[in-house]
């Protein structure tokens, strides 16, 4: 018997550890092959890790840390930086397996979990950029699977690792707020007592002190955060509405959140997870949160893969087998089905213009709609993964066709922080000058020493410089990408020179955009 348990277990291992391998597999694959370039965000994370300043940084530092990470030890190849969001990706998914395990979930439970969490669109598009997205997800659900071996053995230590997993959540991205409102509410709902020992106030002091550059950068830079917020819910989040948000998770799945709804519905209810509905009611709570403050679809997905991981417990107890067996390989199946069919919407692997058609022929709009409400023919992530490098290259061409003399006058500016981003980034290979811009973090970065006799703007208009003086303005390229966002469809390129303001000058005079 024992003997038979032992080769039962090595077997399930072995089945988890292939679906994990081919979850990693498909990343690298993606990384691998893409016909596409760097995301816009990802150009500013690779600017704030050059940039880094740890203690005065507007958005939390570790992606920055990491971005700098690896160009130091495996150079600034796009395969270099996205298999650093597919090996957290997956360790999401096998975090998710053991926390099934953790919970007295076999075979059924634990390829279930790991099944609705690969095949998943949302899981899939976090893990092939290098963005703080993914990484929010991992602390996340550390966070849950420390909850729930808390739940099993009452150990102190597991407050710990919370602790852990919500100071370098907060180091990460401030999401992880929500994380520790949602847990707070879990407990008062389930745990109460535990408020009355040292646990708690234990792993709230250890996430205060592993996050204290994200605060401290807060408060040197007088509470960005707050005009970040203001400035998406007046712009993004307005049009987001209750019935919005809640639709929009069918996005991810209607297998996987039906599974969802039902592993929220089995913490709560269901006996063999009595000791863990901190963990249910934590999920639901961070819900809840979301939904009331208009937040993004995306915003709630760190909850899934541990309410993926209770209802495979959950469908383990089913007592008739015949019921058994048939949600669990209509959960796979469907799951699996969708994940396939929408596999092009999760990996970016099918170029610009095919892929533009895949979209038009699905008729889900949601798919391919910004942040704006505006309607594309890619989705926005895949749109704002082009043009880049050639608008790098042709501010280069401009530079190249000035007399030496004028090239060492010249500095860069980029509108927004993607084209600032991006020519900061391919500037290193194409000889550029330095490039400075008012738009986010790249105010902090500061002018330069430069005057700016010569300016080359990107993506700015004559009438956007009428206070800057210039002695001569003229457009001396235009960059047109039809895949981009409608901003980066026709962008211009200006040559100023002799404008009445420096650099310097106008730094001090403007005050920061933090949108």
């Amino acid at each position: 018997m024992a003997a038979d348990a032992e080769r039962g277990r090595t077997e399930l291992a072995v089945v988890a550890l292939a679906l994990v391998a081919f979850k990693l597999a498909m990343h690298v694959a993606a990384a691998a092959f893409t016909p596409y370039e760097f995301h816009r965000d990802e150009f500013l994370y690779f600017a704030m890790g050059s940039h880094l300043q740890l203690l005065r940084m507007d958005f939390p530092p570790m992606i920055a840390m990491l971005a700098e990470a690896v160009r130091a030890v495996a150079g600034s190849s796009l395969l270099a930086y996205r298999v650093v969001p597919a090996l957290v990706g997956t360790a999401i998914v096998w975090l998710a397996v053991l926390t099934a395990r953790e919970m007295g979930g076999g075979r059924t439970a634990q390829v279930l979990t790991a099944v609705a969490a690969i095949f998943n669109p949302l899981f899939l598009r976090s893990a092939s950029l290098f963005q703080p997205v993914v990484v929010d997800q991992f602390w996340w659900m550390l966070g849950f699977y420390a909850l729930v071996r808390l739940g099993n053995s009452g150990d102190r230590k597991w407050w710990i690792l919370l602790g852990v997993a919500g100071g370098l959540g907060l180091l990460s991205k401030f999401s992880i707020l929500f994380f520790g409102a949602a847990v707070l509410a879990g407990v008062l709902l389930t745990r109460r007592r535990d408020l009355l020992t040292v646990g708690p106030w234990m792993a709230l002091g250890i996430a205060l002190f592993l996050g204290a550059p994200s605060i401290i950068g807060q408060i040197a830079l007088d509470w960005p955060l707050f005009d970040q917020m203001a400035g998406l819910k007046q712009g993004q989040l307005n049009r987001i509405t209750l019935s919005g948000f809640v639709g929009e998770q069918l996005l991810w799945g209607p297998a996987a959140f039906v599974f969802a709804v039902a592993g929220a519905a089995a913490f709560v209810r269901s006996p063999v997870l009595a000791r863990h509905r901190v963990v249910g009611w934590s999920a639901i709570a961070a819900f809840a949160l979301y939904a009331v403050t208009k937040g993004k679809s995306y915003y709630v997905g760190p909850i899934y893969p541990v309410l993926f991981a209770g209802a495979g417990v959950w469908v383990e107890q089913i007592a008739r087998p015949i019921w058994r067996r048939m949600f669990s390989w209509g959960v796979v199946g469907l799951t699996v089905l969708f994940g396939v069919a929408t596999l092009p919407f999760g990996l970016p692997l099918i170029p610009p213009e095919p892929m533009a058609r895949y979209s038009a022929a699905t008729g889900v709009t949601a798919g391919v709609r910004t942040n704006w409400g505006e309607v594309l023919a890619l989705p926005q992530d895949y749109a704002d993964m082009t043009g880049w490098r050639e608008k790098a290259e042709a501010v280069a061409a401009v530079y190249g066709s000035l007399p030496p003399a004028d090239q060492a006058e010249v500095v860069l500016y980029g509108n927004n922080y993607g084209q600032a981003g991006a020519l900061e980034f391919y500037g290193r290979e194409l000889g550029l000058p330095r490039v400075v811009s008012l738009a986010g973090s790249f105010y902090l970065f500061g002018p330069g020493e430069r005057p700016g006799k010569i300016v080359i703007f990107l993506g700015v208009t004559r009438s956007d410089l009428e206070e800057l003086g210039c002695a001569s303005l003229d457009i001396v390229a235009r960059v047109k990408n039809r895949w981009g966002v409608p901003e980066e469809q026709d962008v211009p390129i200006l040559l100023c020179r002799n404008p009445k303001l420096t650099m310097q000058e106008v730094w001090k005079a403007e005050r920061p955009h933090w949108g």
